[in-house]
């Protein structure tokens, strides 16, 4: 992939915001014809920079559900039970998502779960599989104060 310049770091953003915009209303953002502007998306895909178009579902609104945080830190830090953590996680539909982290923990999950129950089920069969789970802290919660999905730093701003 060649280097970015601000027209694909602006469709970037764009797309982030609105994976639906039509062709000609990007390229009339982006200050080109519809053609170049297109062919640039097309790089841009090819190039794995843009991975996808979904929708942002409120699956809360569809679902009564209990969202819960998890710090959760592995006894061992080899790289197979690191690696087949990874994998357990990545397959249950419960997680939305889990990061690696540094510091004083190893991951730091979402579980949707329909409720507290279900949660501490969910959890007690990640114990039982002995994944190598040392520890794990658990954080309701209560509110949403933002949830940003685009994920457009802020360095893409004009």
């Amino acid at each position: 992939m060649h280097k970015l310049d601000r027209y694909d770091l602006k469709i970037l953003r764009i797309l982030a915001e609105d994976g639906r915009i039509t062709k000609s209303a990007l390229a009339k953002a982006i200050n080109l014809s519809v053609t170049p502007a297109w062919e640039r998306v097309r790089k841009l895909e090819s190039a794995g920079l843009i991975q996808g178009y979904r929708a942002q579902i409120d699956w809360a609104a569809l679902f009564r559900s209990q969202r819960v945080l998890v710090e959760i830190t592995l006894a061992r830090h080899t790289a197979q039970d690191m690696r087949r953590f990874e994998q357990r996680l990545n397959e249950a539909p419960e997680v939305g998502f889990c990061y690696a982290t540094g510091g004083g923990v190893d991951y730091i999950a979402m579980i949707r779960a329909r409720d507290i129950d279900h949660y501490q089920r969910f959890i007690d069969q990640l114990l039982l599989e002995d994944l190598g789970i040392e520890r794990y802290f658990t954080y309701i919660v209560t509110k949403t104060i933002k949830a940003d999905t685009s994920g457009a730093p802020a360095e893409l701003d004009d």
